[in-house]
């Protein structure tokens, strides 16, 4: 689970304008750093399968989160991607 200040940091680097809190930009790097922290919480914790679902679910929902922005958007996708260290 992210902190709050962690989660303001992630938001203020992907922001698009300076009230920006839910555009594709922002969910895809608060996913992003949410997985990352599961992954490692996975690791330590390899039979936690219900954490492993959550795991899952995120990854979808990012996974469609960068469809709709490569679909609509492709510059703002190829820039969150270099960003985000996300390789396709």
């Amino acid at each position: 689970m992210l902190t709050k200040r962690v989660k303001t940091a992630v938001i203020k680097t992907a922001a698009r304008h300076p009230q920006d809190s839910g555009s594709a930009d922002v969910q895809v790097a608060l996913l992003s750093r949410q997985i990352d922290e599961l992954t490692g919480h996975l690791k330590k914790n390899p039979k936690d399968f219900h954490s492993r679902r959550g795991l899952l679910q995120m990854v979808a929902d990012r996974r469609s989160h960068l469809r709709y922005l490569e679909k609509n958007d492709k510059r703002r996708y190829s820039a969150l991607i270099k960003k985000l260290g996300l390789k396709k």
